[in-house]
């Protein structure tokens, strides 16, 4: 079928549509198409059946199979009956979808916005805004025309369309294929197509047509209450997105970088090296633009793109924004390092993009004689120690406003770095051992009087005698951490504690209401030194006379 461009008429309808241009893939036979690929020893017709109650169905025909009358939905036997030399396999959804899905990223090559349209069917049909990118192929019609001509020698069945909507595209696309259709175009186009152009139910086309509406065009002067309560909101959404009275909103595969540099090879490149060489090259591209910006950037996205229809993807993080391609390709070059055993070039890789987000404005420095880079210089060493090792393998220690010492400190990717919080610095007057166990362990203690210090320690079968100690040092819960609902109690009296003894009721009580007791997990800290020289930080969890089983705990070591 030739390519075609409609141009404008008498009959143009200008006003009604954005300034926005997408082209939809149609790709009606792609699950037998895909899989003729991958095994060429299939050369004879082929369907895919799945399992239904009543038995089993065809799913998916390719084009030799169609030519001979088989189609979608028909019973297998008859299938087979009909066509005796047909190969029939059982079709594997999950694999399709999968594989449709690195199919289309692979259009990101034409156009960095790609969206698989899945309302239909969950593969077979594409959807690329081309806006503001057609002029790099010459023309919207050369654009589309090198789209569709690539799948076919590909050995896809391929249709395809240019409009000023996702829904117009689509319509065109499958009942009026391999044209462009111009923005005040678009009416009289979809005026005569199919009521099955606009992306219906079948029970909505078998009821349209009953009713003698057939045609788009039909829709646009009847009733649309009447239209909305017969056949449902659905129908007067698709009419409105197809003649773009409302907007239709596509959703991108590939994160969305509007910053990237690319190049296309003549001939198609295979080696580690070559890739970091371009990307080095891209670098220096992007990083002009980001400081005609006034930007930096933080994730940087690499992807390369292979013959075969499959794109690689790589991202890297840098700690600080920054536009240096130096530091950018050895970002690059840490991480591929680690992928050294996955990378596989297949056939060749005939195109590489070097894209970058999470962007912020980073003002130009100049390095002087008596300038000094040291903050610099660590930035990036932690920038490629990530990259090398794993963002989660260099991780720096943050303080937290809290006074619990096993929640007074956590880890986080020292690339991802929060900011410090003044608040939560340690007091240093209050000692603090250096080394804290993962979690406090019990021990046994022995002390004169049961709220003093400790005299000796049972630690993992071993006795400690102390010939000193310091303390106690009182930490409260902070009852605002429990998942529970939060009942403030006062500490019963001695009279209420005899009373609920007699209930066989634990102070206090009230019914139905889960408590968290603040004086139940209050901690008494010491530092205790045994005669060896060893000093220890002890706890005892609970307080004598108000708690129901005060108890000891080790927590850590100073030195």
């Amino acid at each position: 079928m030739a390519f075609r461009s409609s141009m404008t008429g008498e009959d143009a309808q200008p006003g009604l549509l954005s300034d926005r241009r997408y082209l939809a893939l149609y790709l009606p036979t792609w699950p037998t198409d895909y899989l003729k690929r991958a095994e060429p020893a299939l050369t004879g017709p082929l369907a895919l059946y799945e399992r239904i109650k009543g038995g089993l169905r065809l799913a998916a025909v390719d084009r030799l199979a169609g030519a001979q009358k088989l189609y979608i939905g028909q019973n297998l036997a008859d299938a087979r009956a009909m066509v005796p030399d047909l190969t029939a396999r059982e079709i594997d959804q999950p694999l399709l979808e999968a594989a449709f899905g690195i199919f289309a990223d692979w259009h990101s090559n034409a156009s960095p916005l790609v969206a698989v349209m899945s309302d239909m069917n969950a593969y077979g049909d594409l959807v690329l805004d081309i806006t503001g990118v057609s002029h790099l192929f010459g023309s919207e019609l050369a654009m589309l025309r090198m789209l569709v001509l690539r799948l076919r020698q590909l050995g896809y069945a391929a249709d395809g369309a240019v409009a000023s909507s996702i829904g117009a595209a689509w319509a065109a696309s499958h009942f009026a294929p391999n044209r462009v259709v111009a923005a005040d175009q678009t009416g009289s186009l979809l005026d005569g197509l199919s009521v099955a152009a606009l992306r219906l139910l079948p029970m909505q086309i078998a009821g349209l047509t009953q009713m003698g509406l057939k045609q788009i065009g039909q829709l646009r002067g009847r009733d649309r209450k009447g239209l909305q309560a017969r056949f449902g909101a659905s129908l007067i959404m698709r009419i409105d997105q197809a003649y773009g009275y409302l907007e239709e909103r596509m959703t991108p595969r590939l994160p969305v970088a509007e910053r990237y540099a690319e190049r296309k090879f003549p001939d198609p490149i295979g080696l580690m090296d070559d890739v970091l060489m371009t990307t080095h090259d891209l670098g220096i591209q992007l990083g002009i633009r980001l400081e005609s910006e006034g930007l930096g950037a933080q994730a940087f996205h690499l992807f390369l793109y292979r013959v075969d229809h499959k794109v690689m993807t790589l991202s890297v993080n840098a700690g600080s924004p920054t536009r240096d391609p130096d530091h950018i390709a050895r970002l690059f070059a840490n991480r591929a390092e680690r992928l050294q055993g996955e990378y596989d070039a297949g056939f060749g890789i005939d195109m590489i993009r070097l894209a970058a987000s999470s962007v912020a404005p980073l003002e130009p420095s100049q390095l002087g004689a008596f300038s000094r880079g040291d903050d610099t210089d660590l930035g990036r060493l932690y920038d490629r120690m990530s990259s090398r090792l794993g963002t989660l393998s260099v991780v720096r220690s943050a303080f937290v406003d809290t006074h619990i010492p096993e929640r007074a400190v956590r880890l986080e990717p020292v690339i991802a770095r929060s900011i410090d919080n003044p608040a939560a610095l340690p007091d240093p007057e209050q000692p603090r051992p250096l080394r804290l166990l993962p979690m406090p362990e019990l021990v046994g203690i022995t002390a004169e009087v049961p709220d003093g210090p400790p005299m000796a320690m049972t630690w993992r079968r071993v006795s400690y005698r102390f010939v000193k100690a310091q303390g106690p040092e009182r930490l409260n819960a902070e009852w605002w951490r429990s998942g529970q609902r939060l009942v403030l109690v006062p500490p019963a009296t001695p009279q209420e504690l005899e009373e609920l003894k007699k209930l066989g009721k634990t102070p206090p009580y009230i019914p139905n209401v889960p408590l968290f007791y603040t004086w139940n997990a209050v901690r008494d800290y010491y530092v205790a030194e045994d005669a060896g020289g060893r000093r220890f930080w002890l706890f005892r969890l609970g307080i004598y006379g108000v708690a129901p089983n005060p108890t000891w705990y080790l927590h850590g070591f100073f030195s």
